[in-house]
């Protein structure tokens, strides 16, 4: 009911952008090409919990971008889960694309991954790579290709195989109640929206739960973080069979320490899902990995 009355508010009264503050509209065009950045980069903070997937981030979480993430975390600006949902469409292509590897450069195949072994039964390792001149700076229009590694000949690991999974961080009931909705999902939902425009079959599984109660974050150092939430999430029981239908790409609005998207990793993992990276639509500048 809540969310019902947010998107009725937002249709009918007068909004300043979320970024800035300026009247003219939910988000102007400087800060919608704020959101947009320079192109998403790795992100890895320090110290990295263990068992954190490569992450990659759209933005800076600072100035406009962080002001349009809480405006729609925490005042309920729905409208603006598209924009950020393009912003992290981007991380998530760049996460496609592997660990340092850029335009032009080899994809990301499960072959070299920890754990790729335990599918080897399943008739090849996944691969997820990006279309001709694609890479982890690739535009809005660049093509995704999910396919099956493995075989032989030129066109060996060409044959469509997917689709990838975005699989948000779950929030807490609490969180998602006292909010109206859920910001992690909703962005994720926009994301995979822009990547099937873009040709790649992407979907938004609710595959992860909370399965205690967790501390509020804010607040907690990395250490306190990490032990907060480790064995807190798990699988939502008969999701086993929908995490092997593709790679899986953990999602969130924004990396801090990374404990939860290492949780989320974990649980992943023990039902049986092959994580191939992580994307965030922003994270702290601290955190920009300059290898």
């Amino acid at each position: 009911m809540r969310v019902w009355w947010q998107e009725i508010a937002e249709l009918v009264l007068p909004a300043d952008c979320a970024g800035c503050g300026r009247p003219g509209g939910a988000l102007c065009d400087r800060c919608r090409a704020a959101l947009d950045g320079s192109g998403a980069r790795r992100v890895e903070p320090s110290p990295a919990p263990p068992g954190l997937p490569v992450v990659h981030a759209a933005v800076d979480y600072a100035d406009e971008a962080r002001a349009v993430l809480l405006a729609h975390k925490e005042r309920g600006a729905l409208r603006l889960a598209r924009p950020l949902g393009e912003a992290l469409a981007g991380a998530v292509r760049a996460a496609c694309s592997g660990p340092g590897r850029g335009a032009g450069r080899r994809p990301w195949t499960a072959a070299g991954a920890s754990g790729a072994v335990s599918r080897a039964r399943r008739g090849g390792g996944w691969g997820v790579g990006a279309g001709a001149g694609a890479g982890a700076g690739a535009g809005p229009g660049a093509v995704l290709g999910v396919r099956r590694a493995g075989g032989s000949g030129a066109g060996a690991g060409a044959r469509p195989c997917g689709p990838l999974l975005l699989v948000p961080v779950p929030s807490a009931r609490r969180a998602v109640g006292a909010r109206g909705h859920d910001p992690a999902r909703r962005i994720a939902l926009a994301a995979a929206g822009v990547l099937r425009g873009g040709g790649c079959p992407a979907k938004v599984p609710a595959v992860l739960r909370q399965r205690r109660r967790v501390t509020d974050q804010s607040g907690l150092d990395a250490r306190q973080r990490l032990a907060n939430v480790t064995g807190a999430l798990g699988a939502v029981p008969g999701s086993g069979r929908l995490l092997v239908a593709g790679p899986v790409v953990l999602v969130d609005d924004v990396m801090t320490t990374g404990a939860s998207l290492a949780e989320a990793a974990r649980a992943v993992r023990a039902a049986g899902g092959l994580v191939i990276g992580a994307a965030v639509v922003a994270a702290p500048r601290a955190h920009i990995n300059r290898n």
